[in-house]
């Protein structure tokens, strides 16, 4: 395996309660299974269900990275819902971020209660679009129900990510982990989340 940056910087984002610090922890894990040494660590926010979390994954062949990642240096940005990916891709983002995204909004307490506002969803994934040079955005939620549970959205999002070229990891490295957070019935929930979540991302026109 060659890493295309080294260290390879991936940010997990999304809300309190979507799985994101459990993705960053199976990506964690899939590197270092395959001789990588890896930082990971995850900022909250207001509070940990609801509020905003973010986790930052750096990879190297030939130190120990730190664990934050600087500034506009992000290679790999993992959302899970398009306002939190917009915000970390407009500090994190530079000339060759890979974005890989779940569309799906979800709505803060303010806005159902209707004291604020969220942004109209095009001009989301217009920004994303225009800070990124790639996006791919995989319905990830509407995936994990498909499959048959709403909690398996962050394995569908690992899906994604695993046929990216600037991923260091394939689908296997990652199907492995699975076996063996998982058993029975919930790990075959899992694959097919997983399978389901790669083949939108090969839909969506992943390099």
């Amino acid at each position: 395996m060659k890493l295309k940056y080294d260290p390879l910087n991936i940010v997990v984002c999304g809300i309190g309660g979507q799985g994101n610090v459990l993705a960053a922890e199976t990506l964690g894990t899939a590197l270092c299974g395959r001789g990588c040494r890896v930082a990971v660590g995850e900022t909250y926010g207001a509070s940990q269900r609801g509020g905003s979390v973010m986790s930052h994954v750096r990879v190297s062949e030939k130190w120990d990275p730190g664990v934050l990642i600087p500034a506009g240096e992000g290679h790999i940005i993992l959302g899970f819902e398009p306002l939190e990916t917009l915000r970390i891709a407009r500090k994190y983002a530079g000339a060759d971020t890979v974005t890989v995204y779940d569309p799906r909004p979800v709505y803060p307490l303010g806005v159902l209660q209707g004291i604020q506002t969220y942004p109209p969803l095009e001009e989301l994934q217009a920004e994303i679009a225009a800070l990124s040079s790639l996006t791919l955005a995989v319905p990830a939620a509407d995936i994990a129900m498909e499959a048959g549970d709403s909690r398996a959205a962050n394995i569908a999002l690992l899906g994604a990510f695993s046929t990216l070229s600037a991923a260091p990891l394939n689908g296997e490295d990652l199907e492995r982990i699975l076996t063996q957070r998982f058993q029975g019935k919930v790990l075959e929930l899992n694959r097919a989340a997983f399978a389901m979540g790669r083949e939108a991302a090969r839909k969506g026109g992943a390099v």
